[in-house]
């Protein structure tokens, strides 16, 4: 098998109305041998700032001479990117190897049990606990799909749990309301195991509480026990139970990138105990040298990509261009999918130069049916080319769908 055929069987598991389930995932790790249990992992939920956190911690921990896997969505570039070790994503030949070890398990399923074939985000999450097996990595930073208690990474008895936020999305799975969302996100939590929670709203926090308290699971959230400490020029340091971390400049723009930096910074001072090699030193180098790409994103000196694709995205942006860029003229290009309230996220960011557009993707919204009233570009590329002749005061932001800040990240580097 080469490199596209394997992922084209990757892609032919597409859900297409199936839905993950714990029991098919549980039986296809057991037959494999469990690797999820061969490693230390931090499990990671949550609506917004998954993948910069589980991005500082990976760079915390790698700094400090650790094998770290991390597993994220979606891709930005290319697919492999998905399964990583200290950021290097997995390389064509393991992925086709793993993937050729993966089908004798999926024959053995459809032979021996009445499950379902696996969604593609099953069969991709057991590459990757395979494949940090394989690698024999020293831990692994597990981000979830979707929710919490039904995604197919929720076999896990990790060291620590992070909930970096609760906002609205994928409401048709997750619910219509906080508290449904924050009890799916919940649903990994376990018991006598530390859970570290951001910054969210007043029942949120007390619903987490009770959760903690039941499974005597030791809570610390952000503005609580874990004190953010501003310092001068986007500077902060993060004081928990006595101890205070170096000063840390963040390379990411945002109060929002404050809460993941406060989350990551205080579960490497957790694993410290056990991971001995994690030093300030380390903690300060990891969090000044971590970006992620088309989040809190520079593309030269005036084209700022920020996937910005729910409600809670689209406050923290205001927030960032209100903080940072009170003098700039903004100019904001939108495109995003058909399943989200699009117009919504729209009216957010009305008072801005806004245009919309759409792009090559089977869920985008076609330009066509974007709210009349906004400006629109068919080709994003002609939008793009007004940065090149702009103002030093004028700014270009980029915001939506992740896939569309992918389409056209990789248009911008690759031009």
């Amino acid at each position: 098998m080469n490199y596209t055929k394997t992922l084209n069987f990757i892609h032919s598991f597409k859900g297409n109305g199936r839905r993950p389930q714990l029991g098919r995932m549980r039986w296809l790790l057991k037959q494999a041998g469990n690797p999820q249990s061969h490693y230390p992992t931090v499990h990671i939920v949550g609506t917004n700032g998954k993948g910069s956190t589980t991005s500082y911690l990976q760079n915390i921990l790698t700094k400090s001479g650790y094998q770290v896997g991390t597993f994220t969505s979606p891709y930005i570039t290319r697919f492999n990117e998905r399964i990583s070790i200290n950021g290097t994503e997995i390389p064509d030949k393991d992925l086709i190897s793993l993937v050729e070890k993966a089908q004798v398990l999926l024959d053995d399923l459809e032979e021996h049990t009445a499950f379902e074939r696996p969604t593609e985000f099953e069969l991709v999450t057991l590459l990757m606990f395979l494949y940090f097996d394989l690698k024999q990595v020293d831990i692994a930073i597990i981000e979830a799909g979707i929710g919490g208690r039904l995604d197919s990474t929720n076999v896990l008895s990790p060291e620590l749990v992070i909930c970096t936020s609760i906002g609205f999305d994928h409401t048709e799975t997750l619910g219509n309301s906080l508290l449904d969302i924050a009890n799916h996100k919940a649903g990994v939590m376990r018991e006598n195991t530390p859970i570290l929670l951001g910054r969210v709203s007043t029942e949120v926090e007390h619903f987490f509480n009770k959760k903690s308290h039941d499974l005597q699971a030791p809570l610390a959230v952000i503005d609580r026990e874990i004190q953010l400490l501003p310092r001068d020029n986007q500077t902060i340091q993060v004081s928990y139970d006595h101890w205070e971390s170096p000063k840390l400049k963040l390379p990411m723009l945002g109060q929002h990138q404050e809460n993941n930096a406060g989350l990551a910074v205080t579960a490497a001072h957790l694993l410290a105990q056990t991971f001995s090699k994690i030093t300030d030193k380390s903690i300060q180098e990891g969090i000044v040298e971590t970006h992620w790409p088309g989040r809190s994103e520079w593309i030269g000196d005036n084209i700022y990509l920020d996937g910005a694709h729910n409600p809670q995205g689209i406050a923290s942006l205001k927030q960032v261009l209100k903080d940072n860029f009170a003098n700039h003229r903004v100019h904001i290009l939108f495109a995003g999918l058909r399943r989200k309230p699009l117009a919504d996220l729209l009216e957010e960011l009305k008072d801005y130069d806004i245009t919309v557009t759409s792009f090559d993707f089977f869920e985008a919204l076609p330009l066509n049916e974007y709210p009349q009233h906004f400006k629109r570009v068919a080709d994003y590329k002609d939008w793009l080319a007004q940065a090149e002749s702009a103002n030093s005061d004028d700014l270009f932001v980029v915001t939506g769908s992740l896939y569309f800040i992918s389409e056209l990240r990789n248009y911008l580097i690759n031009e």
